[in-house]
């Protein structure tokens, strides 16, 4: 919705949060009537949600490529729904090899590596798709909000550094709607990452009775940064968190260009981005390397002289993953 979130949502509210309040509170009870009214039709297979309460990333697509991976090791099939933001596919189809970020967006092509993924704005013909496909179990990444579809079991992903930011709604601050509207359609809470953001989060779920597991991510490729000067960018949520990560493994960041969330990069920003980083390494992120276009005449340049840094998510409690599972098969068949 936001290309990139304003700086003033993360900090303590201020005047331009207060400003936009009344703007806030009609955008919350709409949001708040979608969730609690709007006519939820039944998939042919259990669905599980990965969500957020907030606008931007907080570690939705590495939660949901964890899961699609223990579905499998649990004999499931599992296919992944996706709105395929950034991309330019509307109605409902299975991905395939030919796509590109261009057509099914960033997220999906990560999605892609792992399981069928289908891609479209209606929820409900991409879980058909999937089903019609053979997959057993429906992994959503997004869409805690729409209720459009059943969903089976929500995890929702809250970033330990961000949490909800300054705990107001749209277009005052990160929340899609008001936490009390979204917290009873939460199953279980993800906290991922390092930081004390997301303690009062974790604190109101407890109350409310919602377990709360912690994760953390993992970067790959850490020997090929480590000690070296680089040039870091990105085009995600939060580039900032990237940097960081950067940092805290070792590498030396001299320059930085931070584009929008889901950026496209064309051939001039390629260009543009080896002649800035001259003897620095450019490091970027997976998101944005699948964003890069292969019929680009700089995409193999790209291939041979960028590291990609991909993270993968480890989860304190190994079991959180299963009973999620277990948990939205139960209410599937239940529902009958």
């Amino acid at each position: 919705m936001f290309g990139s979130a304003p700086a003033f949502w993360w900090k303590k509210p201020g005047l331009r949060a207060f400003a936009l309040a009344p703007i806030s509170w009609a955008y919350s009870r709409i949001a708040q009537n979608r969730m609690q009214n709007a006519p939820s039709a039944r998939a042919p297979l259990p669905v599980i949600c990965i969500g957020n309460f907030t606008v931007g990333g907080s570690g939705k697509t590495p939660l949901a490529l964890a899961l699609a991976k223990v579905a499998k090791a649990e004999g499931l099939k599992p296919g992944f729904i996706s709105r395929g933001h950034g991309g330019t596919v509307k109605h409902s189809r299975l991905a395939t090899d030919a796509d590109t970020s261009l057509t099914i967006g960033d997220e999906a092509m990560l999605l892609l590596r792992v399981a069928p993924v289908a891609v479209g704005k209606d929820r409900l013909a991409s879980a058909k798709l999937l089903a019609e496909t053979g997959c057993t179990l429906a992994i959503m990444d997004d869409g805690f909000q729409s209720r459009t579809i059943s969903i089976d079991h929500a995890l929702v992903a809250v970033d330990a550094r961000r949490g909800i930011g300054n705990g107001f709604v749209m277009p005052a601050g990160p929340l899609r709607a008001s936490l009390a509207a979204q917290l009873p359609f939460a199953d279980q809470l993800v906290v991922v990452g390092d930081g004390s953001a997301g303690d009062n989060v974790v604190r109101i779920a407890a109350r409310a009775g919602k377990p709360v597991a912690r994760a953390s991510l993992s970067p790959r490729n850490i020997s090929k940064v480590k000690g070296q000067r680089v040039m870091a960018f990105a085009g995600i949520a939060d580039p900032e968190k990237f940097y960081e990560t950067l940092r805290s493994i070792g590498a030396l960041i001299i320059k930085t260009r931070s584009f929008p969330d889901h950026h496209p990069f064309s051939a001039a920003e390629l260009k543009s981005l080896f002649d800035d980083a001259g003897d620095l390494l450019l490091v970027t992120t997976e998101k944005d390397a699948v964003r890069v276009d292969a019929a680009s005449e700089l995409y193999n340049r790209f291939q041979k002289h960028v590291v990609t840094l991909p993270v993968q998510i480890q989860l304190m409690d190994d079991m959180v993953m299963s009973r999620a599972i277990n948990e939205a098969v139960k209410r599937f068949k239940s529902a009958g």
